[in-house]
């Protein structure tokens, strides 16, 4: 079995399971000490110098923004050493929102198998059959992670057919599928009018309290989607953003694409 980087750092701290976790710890193992304290102009920063750093971090977020800051700076620190990085809050989680090679996202993904790695969370999520925000956040309160984070290192696993989307109001920011989604399910880039998430992000702005079936046109521009009903679940998110998780119930939508459908991606 082969493991990340953030998988092995751990590994080779001993560490195998999630409250076991000490990012304090794990910065020190790398030579960076972290400080917590009142930042105005970021979120987060990294100054090293040769094989030591320091790892500061806005002490007045949320706990599991704040490990989440701290395990993306040890990423910085791994990948990106000899560079200053400020990293403001859109800068931070932000997932797909940039290529995979730009700095923050490698970032990003570090510390999210950092505190969610795939060799603790595999055993933990075989005892689920299905996803929803429910599992995530039993999930999430194992690892003490953020819920955002959580969902999607389930959805990588590919245990799950589910989709993560997020949107803001300019449209969709990001998504993310896995490889046991067929590709041709490429999501709007704008909310349907009569998707529970449109009336989240412009109406109400509070979370759906369950799953709630919907028509999987309004989620995708396909010809035969109209034919197919799916779950969707929205939670809102800072600076007027939602995440959205879609679970695919009809087997039929999962299996092979059929030569005779066609579909269009909205530009």
């Amino acid at each position: 079995m082969s493991y990340s980087a953030p998988e092995r750092l751990l590994r080779s701290l001993g560490i195998e399971k999630p409250e076991e976790i000490d990012l304090e710890a794990v910065a020190w193992s790398v030579g960076a000490k972290v400080k917590y304290r009142p930042l105005k102009s970021c979120e987060a920063r990294i100054c090293g110098c040769g094989d030591k750093a320091i790892i500061s971090v806005d002490d007045t977020r949320i706990p599991q923004r704040r490990r989440f800051s701290v395990a993306h700076e040890i990423g910085h620190w791994t990948y990106h050493r000899g560079q200053l990085l400020v990293c403001r809050s859109k800068d931070i989680g932000s997932f797909g929102a940039r290529g995979a090679t730009n700095p923050e996202s490698v970032a990003d993904q570090f510390a999210s198998e950092l505190l969610l790695p795939a060799y603790i969370l595999r055993p933990i999520i075989a005892q689920y059959k299905v996803l929803n925000f429910k599992t995530v956040g039993e999930v999430s309160t194992a690892f003490k992670a953020s819920r955002t984070a959580t969902a999607i290192r389930l959805v990588q696993s590919n245990k799950f057919h589910a989709m993560l989307v997020c949107h803001g109001r300019n449209g969709r920011k990001w998504f993310l599928r896995p490889p046991c989604v067929p590709d041709r399910w490429f999501p709007r880039d704008e909310l349907d009018r009569e998707s529970y998430a449109f009336e989240t992000l412009y109406g109400s702005k509070v979370e759906q309290t369950h799953p709630r079936k919907i028509d999987a046109d309004a989620w995708f521009d396909r010809r035969g989607a109209e034919r197919h009903q799916m779950f969707e679940h929205t939670f809102p998110l800072p600076n007027d953003e939602i995440l959205t998780l879609l679970t695919f119930t009809d087997a039929e939508m999962m299996e092979e694409q059929d030569s005779s459908w066609s579909y269009k991606r909205r530009n």
